[in-house]
C-alpha cells in the first residue's frame, strides 16, 4: 500500500497575524512530501510513527460527526496493520509536517469528503479549514486548518481574514537576482511554547496596537505587492516587517540569530522572517541578490524557494 504524496507548505506572510485576522499568504513546497504506507520491514522511524497514529485514530474517533466522519473501521484495521506516515518533512520546522499527514488521513478515510477536482467556493474552502483545524489540533493543542488546507490541495492559499480565504495564483518565478530563501536553524521549534508566548503578550495593550499598526499592516502590504508583482514596494515592506519582528518578537528567533537578524537590515543585503511559528526550525529569508545573501550567510546553507 502507498497513498499519494502530500506536500509541505511555506506560509510566507502571516504568522502570528492571522490569528488576529492579517492577510496571509501559503504556499505548496514540493521539496518535502510524505505519503501513508505498510511495510513487512517497518524500521524504527516507521515504528514511532505507527505508535503515534493509533493514539490519532483515538482522538478522530472522538470529533464531531457534524463536522466529519470517517471510516473508523478500515482507518484502524490500517493503523493495526502496521501503517505509517513515511514523510521527508522535517518536524518543528515550521513547514507543515503534521499538516501533510492531516491532509493524508482526510484524503483515504474521510467519508463525503471535499474533493480537490469540485468547483471549491470559499464556503467549501471555510468548511475544510474548519474540519483540519479541527483534525491538527492534536498536535499543536490549537490550529488554524491551513496547513493541511495548502498541503490537501497543493495550491497557493490567500487568507483575506478568518473568514475569508481563497485559492489564488502567485506570478510566476522570474530569472532574476531576487530569491525568497530558508536557512536551517538547526533546532527544532515547537509550535505550543511560541503561542503561548504570543497569547500571553496580547494581554499588553501595547503589544496589541503594535500588531495592529504596524506588524498586520506591513504583512498585509507585503501580501498585496506580493500578489500584484510590486518587488520594489515588497522589499520596502520586508524590511519594515524584519524590524518589526527583532524589536517584538525575539523570543520566537533563536538567539544565535539576533545579530544575523539585525546585520541583514542594516545592510539591506538581506531581509529576515519567521518561517510558521518559530522557535527554532527554518527562518524564511527575502533578497535582492542571492548571490550577495549567499556570500553574507555564507557559514549557512540556503534553500530557494522562489526567484523574482
Amino acid at each position: 500500500m502507498k497513498g499519494p504524496l502530500f506536500y509541505s507548505k511555506i506560509l510566507l506572510f502571516g504568522e502570528y497575524g492571522i490569528i488576529k485576522d492579517s492577510k496571509g499568504l501559503s504556499i505548496p513546497y514540493n521539496f518535502y512530501n510524505g505519503a501513508l504506507k505498510k511495510s513487512d520491514h517497518p524500521n524504527e522511524t516507521a515504528l514511532e510513527s505507527n505508535k503515534s497514529l493509533k493514539k490519532y485514530v483515538d482522538y478522530l474517533a472522538a470529533i464531531n460527526p457534524d463536522l466529519v466522519i470517517f471510516d473508523l473501521e478500515t482507518l484502524k484495521a490500517d493503523v493495526n496493520d502496521g501503517m505509517y506516515f513515511d514523510s521527508s518533512i522535517p518536524q518543528g520546522y515550521g513547514v507543515g509536517s503534521s499538516g501533510a499527514l492531516v491532509a493524508a488521513i482526510y484524503d483515504q478515510y474521510a467519508k463525503n469528503k471535499i474533493t480537490v477536482l469540485e468547483n471549491l467556493t470559499r464556503e467549501k474552502l471555510l468548511e475544510l479549514k474548519s474540519i483540519f483545524s479541527e483534525m491538527e489540533s492534536f498536535f499543536h493543542g490549537k490550529s488554524s486548518g491551513l496547513d493541511p488546507l495548502n498541503s490537501y490541495l497543493s495550491i497557493p492559499i490567500l487568507i483575506n481574514s478568518k473568514d475569508n480565504i481563497e485559492a489564488t495564483g502567485i506570478p510566476a518565478q522570474q530569472n532574476g537576482k531576487g530569491a525568497v530563501f530558508l536557512i536551517d536553524s538547526g533546532i527544532v521549534g515547537e509550535t505550543a511554547p511560541m503561542v503561548s508566548i504570543f497569547m500571553e503578550n496580547m494581554k499588553q495593550e501595547g503589544f496589541r496596537n503594535m500588531l495592529k499598526d504596524k506588524f498586520i499592516k506591513h504583512t498585509d502590504a507585503c501580501v498585496e505587492d506580493f500578489l500584484s508583482g510590486n518587488i520594489k514596494s515588497l522589499f520596502k515592506n520586508t524590511k519594515q516587517l524584519s524590524k518589526v519582528v527583532l524589536s517584538h518578537f525575539k523570543p520566537m528567533i533563536p538567539k544565535q540569530f539576533h545579530e544575523l537578524w539585525k546585520k541583514g537590515i542594516e545592510t539591506n543585503e538581506y531581509y529576515l522572517k519567521l518561517c510558521g511559528s518559530g522557535g527554532g526550525g527554518y527562518i524564511l529569508g527575502f533578497t535582492e541578490d542571492i548571490e550577495k545573501a549567499k556570500q553574507s550567510l555564507s557559514n549557512y546553507k540556503l534553500e530557494v524557494v522562489y526567484n523574482f
